[in-house]
Protein backbone atom coordinates (compact mmCIF):
# COMPACT_ATOMS: atom_id res chain seq x y z
CA UNK A 1 0.00 0.00 0.00
CA UNK A 2 1.32 3.64 -0.60
CA UNK A 3 2.27 5.32 2.22
CA UNK A 4 -0.40 7.74 2.69
CA UNK A 5 0.97 9.47 6.10
CA UNK A 6 2.51 12.31 4.67
CA UNK A 7 1.33 13.90 1.15
CA UNK A 8 4.85 15.10 0.74
CA UNK A 9 5.82 11.05 0.14
CA UNK A 10 2.38 10.14 -1.16
CA UNK A 11 3.49 8.41 -4.59
CA UNK A 12 1.17 6.60 -6.25
CA UNK A 13 1.68 3.59 -8.38
CA UNK A 14 -0.48 2.18 -11.35
CA UNK A 15 -0.41 -0.68 -13.35
CA UNK A 16 1.72 -0.51 -16.51
CA UNK A 17 0.36 0.97 -19.15
CA UNK A 18 2.86 1.22 -22.65
CA UNK A 19 1.87 3.57 -24.89
CA UNK A 20 5.05 4.19 -26.82
CA UNK A 21 7.63 1.67 -28.20
CA UNK A 22 11.20 1.55 -25.83
CA UNK A 23 13.61 4.52 -26.53
CA UNK A 24 10.36 6.52 -27.92
CA UNK A 25 10.06 9.08 -24.79
CA UNK A 26 13.01 9.91 -23.06
CA UNK A 27 12.82 12.67 -20.23
CA UNK A 28 15.28 13.67 -17.18
CA UNK A 29 14.51 15.17 -13.98
CA UNK A 30 15.65 18.19 -12.56
CA UNK A 31 14.47 18.81 -8.67
CA UNK A 32 13.90 17.06 -5.84
CA UNK A 33 12.71 19.42 -2.87
CA UNK A 34 9.20 17.63 -3.48
CA UNK A 35 8.45 13.87 -3.19
CA UNK A 36 5.77 14.56 -5.75
CA UNK A 37 8.49 14.23 -7.73
CA UNK A 38 8.06 10.24 -7.70
CA UNK A 39 4.53 10.01 -8.42
CA UNK A 40 5.76 11.98 -11.58
CA UNK A 41 8.11 9.91 -12.37
CA UNK A 42 6.46 6.56 -11.77
CA UNK A 43 3.55 7.77 -13.82
CA UNK A 44 5.68 8.23 -16.92
CA UNK A 45 7.20 5.53 -16.86
CA UNK A 46 4.09 3.16 -16.21
CA UNK A 47 3.52 5.11 -19.42
CA UNK A 48 6.43 3.53 -21.08
CA UNK A 49 8.67 6.58 -20.35
CA UNK A 50 12.72 5.98 -20.13
CA UNK A 51 14.04 7.69 -17.30
CA UNK A 52 17.53 8.89 -18.46
CA UNK A 53 19.17 11.09 -15.61
CA UNK A 54 18.89 13.34 -12.61
CA UNK A 55 20.39 16.47 -11.59
CA UNK A 56 20.22 17.96 -8.09
CA UNK A 57 22.59 20.04 -5.97
CA UNK A 58 21.87 17.75 -2.67
CA UNK A 59 23.44 14.60 -2.78
CA UNK A 60 21.13 12.56 -0.08
CA UNK A 61 17.78 13.28 -2.50
CA UNK A 62 19.97 12.28 -5.19
CA UNK A 63 20.70 9.09 -3.81
CA UNK A 64 17.35 8.44 -2.74
CA UNK A 65 16.03 8.65 -5.77
CA UNK A 66 18.48 6.15 -7.31
CA UNK A 67 17.67 3.78 -4.56
CA UNK A 68 14.06 3.97 -5.74
CA UNK A 69 15.02 4.03 -9.61
CA UNK A 70 18.08 2.30 -9.97
CA UNK A 71 19.98 2.65 -13.17
CA UNK A 72 19.69 6.18 -13.79
CA UNK A 73 22.72 8.64 -14.83
CA UNK A 74 23.56 11.13 -12.10
CA UNK A 75 23.82 14.19 -13.98
CA UNK A 76 27.37 16.65 -12.92
CA UNK A 77 24.70 20.30 -13.64
CA UNK A 78 21.86 20.89 -14.80
CA UNK A 79 23.28 22.06 -18.12
CA UNK A 80 24.13 18.61 -18.71
CA UNK A 81 19.99 17.86 -18.58
CA UNK A 82 19.12 20.02 -20.92
CA UNK A 83 21.89 19.68 -23.14
CA UNK A 84 21.25 15.84 -23.52
CA UNK A 85 20.12 15.40 -26.90
CA UNK A 86 18.08 12.38 -25.79
CA UNK A 87 16.25 14.12 -23.44
CA UNK A 88 12.80 15.28 -24.90
CA UNK A 89 11.35 16.09 -21.51
CA UNK A 90 12.20 17.55 -18.18
CA UNK A 91 10.18 16.75 -14.76
CA UNK A 92 10.99 18.97 -11.80
CA UNK A 93 9.93 19.72 -8.38
CA UNK A 94 12.00 22.12 -7.67
CA UNK A 95 11.51 25.29 -4.52
CA UNK A 96 8.09 26.42 -6.07
CA UNK A 97 9.60 29.82 -6.29
CA UNK A 98 12.30 28.77 -8.12
CA UNK A 99 10.09 26.38 -10.85
CA UNK A 100 9.14 28.87 -13.61
CA UNK A 101 12.42 29.79 -13.93
CA UNK A 102 13.44 25.87 -14.86
CA UNK A 103 10.59 26.18 -17.19
CA UNK A 104 11.84 28.75 -19.04
CA UNK A 105 15.35 27.51 -19.56
CA UNK A 106 13.87 23.74 -20.41
CA UNK A 107 11.86 25.19 -22.95
CA UNK A 108 14.92 27.71 -24.02
CA UNK A 109 16.88 24.58 -24.73
CA UNK A 110 13.65 23.08 -26.95
CA UNK A 111 12.74 21.03 -24.49
CA UNK A 112 8.94 20.32 -22.97
CA UNK A 113 8.38 20.48 -19.19
CA UNK A 114 6.65 18.81 -16.37
CA UNK A 115 6.41 20.07 -13.48
CA UNK A 116 5.37 19.89 -9.70
CA UNK A 117 2.19 22.23 -8.69
CA UNK A 118 2.10 25.11 -8.20
CA UNK A 119 3.60 25.78 -11.64
CA UNK A 120 5.07 28.70 -10.47
CA UNK A 121 4.06 31.43 -7.65
CA UNK A 122 2.92 35.19 -9.52
CA UNK A 123 1.59 36.49 -12.23
CA UNK A 124 4.26 38.07 -13.77
CA UNK A 125 5.93 34.58 -14.30
CA UNK A 126 2.87 33.11 -15.59
CA UNK A 127 2.87 35.86 -18.21
CA UNK A 128 6.54 34.98 -18.97
CA UNK A 129 5.51 31.45 -19.14
CA UNK A 130 3.11 32.09 -21.58
CA UNK A 131 5.49 33.89 -23.54
CA UNK A 132 8.09 31.52 -23.41
CA UNK A 133 5.33 28.95 -24.76
CA UNK A 134 4.23 30.95 -27.80
CA UNK A 135 8.06 31.66 -28.62
CA UNK A 136 9.36 27.82 -28.53
CA UNK A 137 6.14 25.62 -28.86
CA UNK A 138 7.43 23.42 -26.14
CA UNK A 139 4.53 21.95 -23.09
CA UNK A 140 4.87 23.68 -19.77
CA UNK A 141 2.41 20.99 -18.19
CA UNK A 142 1.47 20.74 -14.40
CA UNK A 143 0.99 17.69 -12.13
CA UNK A 144 -2.23 18.56 -10.43
CA UNK A 145 -1.96 15.60 -8.72
CA UNK A 146 -5.05 15.26 -6.77
CA UNK A 147 -7.06 14.95 -9.65
CA UNK A 148 -4.71 13.03 -12.26
CA UNK A 149 -3.14 10.96 -9.83
CA UNK A 150 -6.26 9.97 -7.96
CA UNK A 151 -8.29 6.80 -9.03
CA UNK A 152 -12.18 8.71 -7.70
CA UNK A 153 -11.35 11.93 -9.36
CA UNK A 154 -10.54 10.00 -12.53
CA UNK A 155 -13.45 8.02 -12.39
CA UNK A 156 -15.82 10.99 -11.51
CA UNK A 157 -14.29 12.70 -14.89
CA UNK A 158 -15.16 10.21 -16.42
CA UNK A 159 -18.70 10.29 -14.99
CA UNK A 160 -19.48 13.66 -15.55
CA UNK A 161 -18.20 13.30 -18.87
CA UNK A 162 -21.16 10.49 -19.77
CA UNK A 163 -23.60 13.20 -17.97
CA UNK A 164 -24.20 10.68 -15.31
CA UNK A 165 -24.99 13.63 -12.93
CA UNK A 166 -26.28 15.77 -16.14
CA UNK A 167 -24.94 19.54 -16.23
CA UNK A 168 -22.11 20.29 -13.54
CA UNK A 169 -23.62 23.33 -11.61
CA UNK A 170 -21.67 22.88 -8.83
CA UNK A 171 -18.00 21.77 -7.26
CA UNK A 172 -16.98 21.96 -3.67
CA UNK A 173 -13.70 20.88 -3.16
CA UNK A 174 -11.59 20.48 0.36
CA UNK A 175 -7.79 19.65 0.76
CA UNK A 176 -6.64 19.50 4.31
CA UNK A 177 -3.23 18.85 5.07
CA UNK A 178 -1.42 17.44 7.74
CA UNK A 179 1.57 19.77 8.68
CA UNK A 180 4.53 17.41 9.93
CA UNK A 181 6.39 20.87 10.67
CA UNK A 182 9.54 18.58 12.21
CA UNK A 183 10.14 17.14 8.77
CA UNK A 184 9.67 20.34 6.39
CA UNK A 185 12.09 21.64 4.60
CA UNK A 186 13.21 25.72 5.19
CA UNK A 187 11.41 27.17 1.97
CA UNK A 188 7.88 25.26 3.11
CA UNK A 189 7.42 28.36 5.42
CA UNK A 190 8.85 31.29 3.10
CA UNK A 191 5.82 32.74 1.42
CA UNK A 192 7.57 34.14 -0.94
CA UNK A 193 9.18 30.78 -1.39
CA UNK A 194 5.59 28.64 -1.83
CA UNK A 195 3.57 31.25 -2.90
CA UNK A 196 0.65 31.37 -0.27
CA UNK A 197 -1.73 28.55 0.66
CA UNK A 198 -4.12 29.09 -2.08
CA UNK A 199 -1.47 29.25 -4.33
CA UNK A 200 0.35 26.18 -3.49
CA UNK A 201 -2.87 23.85 -2.41
CA UNK A 202 -5.85 25.61 -4.07
CA UNK A 203 -4.55 24.71 -6.89
CA UNK A 204 -5.16 21.32 -6.80
CA UNK A 205 -9.06 22.11 -6.00
CA UNK A 206 -9.70 24.90 -8.59
CA UNK A 207 -7.95 22.52 -11.56
CA UNK A 208 -10.62 20.48 -10.84
CA UNK A 209 -13.40 22.59 -10.66
CA UNK A 210 -12.32 24.47 -14.17
CA UNK A 211 -11.60 20.65 -16.02
CA UNK A 212 -15.46 19.57 -14.22
CA UNK A 213 -17.34 22.19 -15.47
CA UNK A 214 -15.44 22.79 -18.48
CA UNK A 215 -14.68 26.42 -17.73
CA UNK A 216 -12.69 28.58 -20.15
CA UNK A 217 -12.41 31.34 -17.64
CA UNK A 218 -14.24 32.38 -13.82
CA UNK A 219 -14.50 35.46 -11.63
CA UNK A 220 -13.58 35.20 -8.04
CA UNK A 221 -16.03 36.41 -6.18
CA UNK A 222 -14.13 36.25 -2.35
CA UNK A 223 -11.33 34.82 -0.76
CA UNK A 224 -9.26 34.80 2.17
CA UNK A 225 -6.57 33.30 4.51
CA UNK A 226 -5.66 32.74 7.81
CA UNK A 227 -3.29 31.86 10.53
CA UNK A 228 -4.69 30.28 13.63
CA UNK A 229 -1.56 28.72 14.93
CA UNK A 230 0.75 31.32 17.11
CA UNK A 231 3.41 29.17 17.09
CA UNK A 232 4.27 30.43 13.31
CA UNK A 233 2.44 33.77 13.29
CA UNK A 234 3.85 33.90 9.37
CA UNK A 235 2.75 31.17 8.04
CA UNK A 236 -0.57 30.31 6.10
CA UNK A 237 -2.24 27.48 7.61
CA UNK A 238 -5.81 28.05 6.16
CA UNK A 239 -7.62 29.37 2.82
CA UNK A 240 -10.39 29.31 0.87
CA UNK A 241 -12.34 31.18 -2.16
CA UNK A 242 -15.32 31.30 -4.08
CA UNK A 243 -15.76 31.67 -7.98
CA UNK A 244 -18.46 31.57 -10.89
CA UNK A 245 -17.28 30.11 -13.90
CA UNK A 246 -17.92 31.81 -18.01
CA UNK A 247 -20.60 29.16 -17.67
CA UNK A 248 -22.75 29.84 -14.54
CA UNK A 249 -21.11 26.72 -12.32
CA UNK A 250 -19.83 28.24 -8.76
CA UNK A 251 -16.93 27.01 -6.80
CA UNK A 252 -16.14 26.62 -3.59
CA UNK A 253 -12.84 25.77 -2.34
CA UNK A 254 -11.12 25.28 1.30
CA UNK A 255 -7.39 23.89 2.02
CA UNK A 256 -5.94 24.19 5.58
CA UNK A 257 -2.88 22.50 7.56
CA UNK A 258 -4.67 21.38 10.21
CA UNK A 259 -5.22 17.42 9.80
CA UNK A 260 -5.13 15.51 13.46
CA UNK A 261 -2.48 13.15 14.43
CA UNK A 262 -5.15 10.04 14.45
CA UNK A 263 -6.59 10.58 10.75
CA UNK A 264 -4.71 7.67 9.32
CA UNK A 265 -3.95 9.84 5.45
CA UNK A 266 -2.26 12.88 5.45
CA UNK A 267 -5.96 14.22 4.38
CA UNK A 268 -9.60 13.79 4.35
CA UNK A 269 -9.60 14.96 0.49
CA UNK A 270 -13.31 15.43 -0.87
CA UNK A 271 -14.83 16.95 -3.48
CA UNK A 272 -18.25 17.42 -3.98
CA UNK A 273 -20.31 17.56 -7.23
CA UNK A 274 -23.66 18.80 -8.09
CA UNK A 275 -25.07 18.60 -11.13
CA UNK A 276 -28.98 18.88 -12.74
CA UNK A 277 -29.46 15.40 -12.66
CA UNK A 278 -27.75 13.93 -9.44
CA UNK A 279 -24.22 14.47 -7.53
CA UNK A 280 -21.13 12.78 -6.66
CA UNK A 281 -18.94 13.38 -3.57
CA UNK A 282 -15.12 11.79 -3.39
CA UNK A 283 -13.52 10.23 -0.56
CA UNK A 284 -10.22 10.31 -1.80
CA UNK A 285 -8.01 8.89 0.88
CA UNK A 286 -9.61 7.11 2.79
CA UNK A 287 -13.26 6.90 4.11
CA UNK A 288 -13.05 7.83 7.86
CA UNK A 289 -13.62 5.11 10.83
CA UNK A 290 -14.70 2.71 7.99
CA UNK A 291 -12.32 1.52 5.24
CA UNK A 292 -8.63 3.13 5.10
CA UNK A 293 -8.37 2.26 1.48
CA UNK A 294 -9.06 5.32 -0.70
CA UNK A 295 -10.95 5.73 -3.72
CA UNK A 296 -14.69 5.63 -2.84
CA UNK A 297 -17.20 7.49 -5.11
CA UNK A 298 -20.64 7.94 -3.96
CA UNK A 299 -23.38 8.65 -6.71
CA UNK A 300 -26.80 9.30 -6.18
CA UNK A 301 -28.59 9.83 -9.47
CA UNK A 302 -32.43 9.32 -10.44
CA UNK A 303 -32.11 5.84 -10.24
CA UNK A 304 -30.89 5.63 -6.42
CA UNK A 305 -27.83 5.59 -4.73
CA UNK A 306 -24.70 3.93 -5.56
CA UNK A 307 -21.18 3.75 -3.98
CA UNK A 308 -18.53 2.59 -6.03
CA UNK A 309 -14.84 1.84 -4.98
CA UNK A 310 -12.44 1.90 -7.86
CA UNK A 311 -8.77 1.37 -5.96
CA UNK A 312 -6.86 -0.32 -8.22
CA UNK A 313 -9.86 -0.41 -11.19
CA UNK A 314 -9.44 2.65 -12.77
CA UNK A 315 -5.73 3.38 -13.49
CA UNK A 316 -3.97 6.82 -14.22
CA UNK A 317 -4.58 7.69 -18.10
CA UNK A 318 -3.32 11.35 -17.66
CA UNK A 319 0.14 9.91 -18.32
CA UNK A 320 -0.03 7.95 -21.28
CA UNK A 321 -1.80 10.71 -22.89
CA UNK A 322 0.37 13.21 -22.29
CA UNK A 323 3.18 10.90 -23.46
CA UNK A 324 1.71 10.76 -26.38
CA UNK A 325 0.40 14.36 -26.73
CA UNK A 326 4.29 15.05 -26.30
CA UNK A 327 4.94 12.70 -29.22
CA UNK A 328 2.30 13.73 -31.42
CA UNK A 329 2.49 17.73 -30.30
CA UNK A 330 -1.38 17.48 -29.30
CA UNK A 331 -3.44 18.19 -26.38
CA UNK A 332 -5.43 15.34 -25.22
CA UNK A 333 -4.21 15.02 -21.57
CA UNK A 334 -4.36 18.47 -20.29
CA UNK A 335 -4.77 22.06 -22.83
CA UNK A 336 -1.74 24.30 -21.92
CA UNK A 337 -4.49 27.11 -21.89
CA UNK A 338 -5.79 24.42 -18.92
CA UNK A 339 -3.10 24.01 -16.95
CA UNK A 340 -2.50 27.99 -16.90
CA UNK A 341 -5.98 28.98 -16.06
CA UNK A 342 -6.09 27.04 -12.99
CA UNK A 343 -3.04 29.08 -11.75
CA UNK A 344 -3.81 32.19 -12.49
CA UNK A 345 -6.92 31.99 -10.89
CA UNK A 346 -5.53 30.45 -7.81
CA UNK A 347 -2.38 33.75 -7.63
CA UNK A 348 -5.58 36.06 -8.17
CA UNK A 349 -7.47 34.15 -4.89
CA UNK A 350 -4.15 34.10 -3.33
CA UNK A 351 -3.56 38.15 -4.23
CA UNK A 352 -6.91 39.48 -3.44
CA UNK A 353 -7.49 37.43 -0.64
CA UNK A 354 -8.36 39.21 2.66
CA UNK A 355 -6.58 37.91 5.66
CA UNK A 356 -8.22 37.15 9.38
CA UNK A 357 -7.02 35.41 12.30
Amino acid sequence: MVQKASGMTYAPKGEENVVCGKGDFRFGVIGLEHGHIFGMCNGLMEAGGELVSVFDPDEAKVAAFCKTYPGVAVAASELEVLEDARVQMVAGASVPSDRCSLGLRTMQHGKDYFTDKPPLTSLPQLEAARQKVTETGRKYAVYYSERLHVEAAVHAGQLIRDGAIGRVLQVVGLGPHRLNAPSRPPWFWDKNKYGGIICDLGCHQIEQFVHWTNAKSAKLLHSKIANYSADRPGFEDFGDATFVADNGATHYMRVDWYTPTGLGAWGDGRTFVMGTHGYLELRKYLDVARDPQGDHVYLVDERGEHHIAVHGKIGFPFFGEFVLDCLNRTEKAMTQEHAFLAIELALTAQKNAVRIG
